[in-house]
């Protein structure tokens, strides 16, 4: 082997070994430790009212506690206003207009999330019990399920099937692991 050999392999090696050291340290120290990477569906006839004052931003900043949002999607029906529309896409979210029920489009949706295997999680911001089996087939296939939830009229199976919850009040978020 010729000089010229040598010093590429030993940074070929070098290279190799900065990155085992890079993740090693990084899981160690806790750096992208536990990184998900997130679904964030949001009911939006059941949540974005005004007795509810949920803000979209607030919602964002807590599930990105637990990953990395990939998908943030809003679903609304077709007698939404263009100012609601303008303000949710403002905000980050795509929105989907449905001219039926909005609760099957977002079940239909939330369930090729769980397929999809580059989601590691399902943060559903609703306060309906008709997506509980929407949470239960996604924790049968290795999902993590998130739950955010304003405190009114907020369905207790949907609690106690999902994963972690997350509770706001008055613009303040109360974390709960249900389940590990």
């Amino acid at each position: 082997m010729n000089s010229l050999s040598i010093l590429f392999v030993f940074i070929v090696l070098t290279l190799i070994f900065m990155d085992f050291i890079r993740n090693l340290f990084g899981k160690l120290f806790g750096k992208n430790r536990n990184r998900m990477n997130i679904a964030v569906l949001v009911d939006g006839p059941n949540i974005i009212r005004k007795e509810f004052n949920v803000d979209l931003n607030k919602v964002k900043t807590e599930v990105e506690k637990y990953g990395e949002i990939r998908v943030a999607k809003i679903y609304l029906d077709q007698h939404a206003r263009d100012k609601l529309i303008e303000a949710v896409i403002n905000q980050g979210f795509e929105v989907e207009i449905t001219t039926g029920d909005v609760d099957v489009t977002m079940a239909i949706e939330g369930m090729e999330y769980v397929l999809n295997p580059n989601i590691d999680a399902i943060a559903l911001i609703t306060r309906d019990t008709d997506y509980r089996p929407l949470l239960i087939k996604a924790r049968e296939r290795g999902k993590k399920t998130i739950i955010v939830a304003t405190d009114v009229a907020f369905s207790a199976a949907l609690k106690n099937t999902a994963d972690n919850v997350i509770i706001i009040r008055d613009n303040v978020a109360e974390h709960i692991k249900v389940h590990k």
